[in-house]
């Protein structure tokens, strides 16, 4: 069938040519022409076996006999080949790479429909043997998708924890223990509590909880609830909908939770979390899912929750200040991170870890610390624990001359520290052990002064306290068994 000449107008456009009879010239016209100027064509039936190869595309992969092909399964022939798909879900792939040996056809494929509109196979068309025609395309799209992997490399490093289990340093029966409970805690998908001072290595934990568990290969992303304005933590955990409030994005913002799918959320100070706030909280752990600030769409959520907290949360509780629901949700698992005054037997193994971090992180080469240093700072309260010991010693390498560091290095700054609870010189009991007439001579032995000290604070803190044990415990700043312990070490249990 054929289109009169008198069928078109000046402009070569028919008239008065029905649309049925149209595609009827047309499509074998543009088959024929597509043919012609690709570099192969071949068609596959709807058990995606080739019923036919032009000889073109035939030579192209090496096949003498194009018939010799016929019923066989595309993938038999051309292995990185589409059709299939193509015929299966009957959409087309317009313009696609495929690799053939060390080679690369830029190729399309359309899906082929009988008059009734069934699918009954699909056509492949190489337009270019070598993507070479299409280099400069080539060239943008492999920077775009580096600088994509790249960008995507560098997020998944920032949401991945850093510390493991072992990374908590000590072997004494109370780090021994805090770790197990970790490694056990580890292997519950359930929720952590972790209780502790500031400073003590709650978030250290939960990295380890999260790099030892299943869902180590998924983000591990921490939020301290206590740096977050009030009016922006909703929005901070659960996202915002487009334009949500004045002045909000007009594009959606994912929050933390989101975030966090398919790994770990860590909840740093979560005792800070705004009461109205908490009963969302609580539903997100009870039905793990969320609803956007503004949204109406629920979307489902598979992440656990690790919390943290340096205070008494049964206290809030009993204020009204946090819901005990919530609290009972949160309190699973629970981890009870001990002080450093309450391990001191690991202070030495931590002061080597501090020292070592110090001096990778400066580039300098690593202190060393005197017998009588390593001794005075094991008989130190460490209030901020870890992070205060820290602090004190960079400040002490900045101070020091060479790579030694001696007692009389670290006695200045341990006064600064201390200074605010030092009491005054009159307010001193006259009962109180003086001070010797002289510093210690150079054959008195360090220890023996710092032992001097402690005994002294002892005396003067239970003279304070009229004797009453668990408040003297806390004006030192150590636990009453710590307290008993020293109290027997310098003969004074009987007082």
């Amino acid at each position: 069938m054929a289109i009169a000449r008198n069928d078109l107008d000046h402009n070569g456009l028919t008239i008065g040519v029905s649309p049925e009879r149209f595609r009827a010239v047309a499509m074998p016209l543009l088959f024929d022409h597509l043919n012609a100027q690709c570099e192969g064509t071949i068609a596959v039936n709807r058990q995606a076996r080739i019923v036919w190869i032009n000889d073109k595309y035939a030579e192209k992969i090496g096949i003498s006999d194009p018939r010799s092909v016929l019923g066989k399964e595309v993938e038999e022939v051309l292995p990185a080949s589409r059709l299939r798909e193509v015929m299966e879900n009957g959409q087309p792939s317009m313009l696609d790479l495929m690799a053939f040996g060390d080679e690369h056809f830029v190729v399309t494929r359309i899906p082929l429909r009988d008059e009734d509109g069934t699918l009954v196979g699909a056509l492949g068309f190489v337009l270019f043997d070598r993507a070479r025609h299409l280099k400069p395309l080539m060239s943008k799209f492999t920077t775009l998708q580096n600088q994509l992997l790249a960008t995507q490399n560098e997020l998944a490093k920032a949401r991945r924890a850093r510390y493991t289990i072992a990374g908590f340093i000590g072997t004494s029966p109370a780090a021994s223990e805090v770790k197990r409970q970790a490694r056990r805690a580890a292997q519950l998908d359930a929720t952590v509590l972790i209780r502790g001072e500031t400073g003590t290595g709650k978030e250290l934990l939960a990295q380890g909880i999260h790099n030892l568990s299943p869902r180590a290969n998924g983000p591990f992303v921490a939020v301290n609830v206590a740096a977050i304005p009030e009016t922006l933590v909703e929005a901070e955990l659960f996202g915002t909908a487009p334009g949500a409030f004045t002045g909000a994005d007009r594009k959606a913002r994912i929050g933390k939770f989101e975030v966090a799918n398919g790994g770990t959320l860590f909840l740093d100070e979560i005792g800070d979390l705004p009461l109205p706030l908490q009963a969302k909280l609580l539903r997100v752990l009870q039905e793990q899912e969320i609803e956007p600030l503004g949204s109406n769409q629920v979307k489902p959520l598979n992440v656990r929750v690790i919390a943290a907290t340096h205070i008494d949360l049964e206290a809030k509780v009993a204020a009204g200040q946090f819901r005990d629901d919530l609290y009972y949700r949160l309190n699973v698992l629970a981890l009870k991170v001990p002080p450093l005054r309450e391990r001191a037997s690991d202070i030495p193994a931590v002061l080597e870890h501090l020292l070592d971090d110090i001096a990778n992180r400066s580039g300098q080469a690593p202190m060393e610390l005197a017998p009588a240093a390593v001794a005075l700072l094991c008989n130190q309260p460490w209030r901020g624990n870890v992070r205060e010991l820290s602090n004190l010693l960079e400040r002490a390498q900045l101070n020091a001359d060479g790579p030694a560091l001696d007692a009389q290095h670290l006695l200045p700054l341990l006064g600064e520290q201390n200074a605010s609870a030092t009491p005054p010189a009159q307010a001193m009991p006259a009962t109180i052990e003086p001070l010797p007439a002289q510093e210690a001579t150079p054959l008195q032995r360090l220890a023996e002064s710092v032992a001097q000290a402690e005994r002294r604070a002892l005396q003067h803190a239970l003279l304070a306290c009229k004797g009453n044990r668990r408040r003297a415990a806390t004006e030192l700043g150590i636990s009453r068994a710590s307290l008993y312990s020293k109290l027997q070490l310098h003969g004074l249990s009987e007082r």
